[in-house]
């Protein structure tokens, strides 16, 4: 993995990019950045690790993974930021993310003054074969498991690309760039965290 090459690559796509040695730190930041936001925060194991839901605002903060139910999908995809991590970033600077319901993606592309793309450097990539790789098959199997679903790659840990209605993988999107008009900030972090 060549963080340097990556860095330098996200920037020149137009991400911002902030680095940070742990996840500690890194939630302390974005806590201070999203003062007096609301924040709507797509599911990510990164982003529960670090513990960023109980620094950031009480009633301000909206995670179906804290607050279940479609109030909180509505607010979070109308929040003024918005939150994810990532399946995968490739050296080029390309961010993958695959989902099962698309509120995840959806909030990525559209609707936020801010997204922030939290992720461990352990998910950089050489290319961006090999960041689809390891979007559906290490994070998307991953992520099946959290569930009590009966998918293929729950079973062997390999995508099928299966036609099962219960798959966690419906929909990839990989950001090229920031949308227009909205701002991407990719927060990198030292430690190993998420799938």
């Amino acid at each position: 993995m060549n963080f340097d090459k990556t860095v330098r690559n996200l920037k020149l796509r137009g991400f911002k990019v902030s680095h940070f040695a742990t996840g500690e730190q890194a939630a302390d930041y974005l806590a201070q950045a999203l003062k007096g936001q609301t924040v709507g925060i797509g599911g990510s194991k990164t982003v529960d690790q670090i513990g960023l839901y109980d620094k950031l605002e009480e009633g301000k903060a909206f995670w179906h993974w804290k607050v279940p139910g479609d109030a909180t999908y509505a607010a979070a995809a109308t929040a003024d930021a918005y939150i994810t991590g990532a399946n995968a970033i490739s050296e080029d600077g390309e961010i993958l993310n695959i989902d099962g319901r698309g509120n995840r993606l959806a909030g990525q592309l559209f609707g936020h003054k801010k997204v922030y793309v939290v992720s461990s450097v352990s998910k950089i990539c050489p290319d961006f074969d090999s960041a689809l790789y390891r979007a559906r098959n290490t994070a998307a199997t991953e992520n099946v498991k959290r569930f009590p679903y009966d998918t293929p790659c729950k079973i062997d840990g390999k995508c099928h690309d299966c036609r099962s209605p219960q798959r966690v993988c419906n929909a990839l999107v990989v950001l090229w760039g920031p949308m227009m008009g909205m701002e991407t900030e990719i927060v990198l972090i030292d430690e190993k965290l998420g799938m």
